[in-house]
């Protein structure tokens, strides 16, 4: 397909806002017009990237091959149902949808109508990630710390849903290997559910991912640490870079920014103690992402993030938070 992309956005909140704007500045894109049940919103929004302000999802759905649902997680399920039922496109905001009931009847409609869906675990294509396609990630333990300062507009779900399902989505893609057993706690400090919680992931391989999340930190962290044979990767998400200190052997050069720290002893063996910094790509991370969905529906091929990817982060989330709680009704 070399014809631009009819596109819509549906929900222009603070997120959807900003999908559109990100659809107005991509090239492949036509960018249709918007659609969200706050009719003042809906104006303000296609007034100011010109586009037309659909009164309803069925009338955009006339004039568009696909669409971006950014809507409040509750209502991902119905809204999805009818685009993917009109045979449209669609990226779905994270989380997916509230129960993996509702994704698994998604993912099935989808085949059925010959559409795709791609959900949106943003970090993926964070630079730090993308920075690390070249090296071989092979974790076998991983620590995360996803902070943030109190909004009330993510309250509507636990921090789970909220903020460790970013984690917990880029864990699945490292770790190529079942999860084999879920220990978690949290608290629910100032909204009805856990404003805080940590979780730890025991996978069949061996590998054990420990992650915390919270929504009441002073400061802002979105960290990963992983450890793996002969190597150590730090990833900053937040400042968007990645760290890597790792063995070599003797004389081994590097295609990225490296440094010597150091030489140990192996036997008879020299290895090199290697630090490499990546090369981060200046990149919008939401814009790649949407330019990685309308190049998946142009070429017809698997999204980064499919619509199994994204049942599967819900599905080890949901198993996390039946956990917090098992504890919280045990005390």
């Amino acid at each position: 397909m070399n014809s631009k992309l009819n596109i819509g956005v549906i929900g222009v909140g603070h997120l959807g806002s900003l999908h559109s704007k990100m659809y107005a500045e991509i090239d492949t894109t036509n960018f249709v017009g918007v659609f969200d049940v706050n009719e003042e919103k809906r104006k303000e929004i296609a007034s100011k990237f010109k586009v037309k302000a659909f009164t309803s999802i069925e009338e955009m759905l006339l004039h568009v091959d696909a669409v971006s649902i950014a809507t409040v997680t509750t209502t991902h399920f119905e809204v999805a149902k009818k685009v993917i039922s009109a045979g449209k496109h669609v990226l779905i905001e994270k989380p997916i949808t509230s129960t993996l009931q509702e994704a698994d009847e998604l993912i099935t409609l989808a085949k059925e109508k010959n559409v795709l869906i791609q959900v949106g675990h943003i970090e993926r294509f964070n630079p730090a990630i993308i920075s690390l396609e070249s090296f071989k990630l092979a974790p076998m333990f991983i620590e995360s710390h996803r902070l943030a300062q109190f909004n009330p507009r993510g309250t509507d779900v636990a921090v789970v849903l909220d903020l460790m399902i970013h984690d917990i989505d880029i864990i699945l893609s490292l770790v190529n290997s079942p999860v084999k057993q879920i220990d978690a706690n949290g608290v629910a400090v100032v909204s009805d559910t856990p404003d805080i919680a940590n979780a730890r992931l025991q996978f069949e391989n061996g590998c054990v991912a420990n992650v915390t999340s919270s929504r009441i930190s002073r400061n802002k962290m979105r960290k990963m640490r992983m450890f793996q044979n002969n190597a150590y990767i730090a990833i900053d998400f937040q400042q968007g870079s990645a760290d890597v200190f790792r063995l070599g052997n003797e004389g081994e050069g590097s295609l990225w920014s490296t440094m010597l720290l150091g030489q140990i002893g192996e036997g008879k063996k020299k290895r090199n103690i290697i630090y490499e910094q990546p090369e981060i790509k200046k990149i919008n991370a939401l814009k790649y992402e949407l330019e990685s969905f309308v190049h998946a529906v142009q070429t017809n091929t698997r999204p980064v993030v499919s619509g199994e990817d994204g049942r599967h982060a819900l599905d080890v989330a949901q198993q996390i938070m039946n956990k917090i709680q098992v504890q919280k009704f045990s005390v």
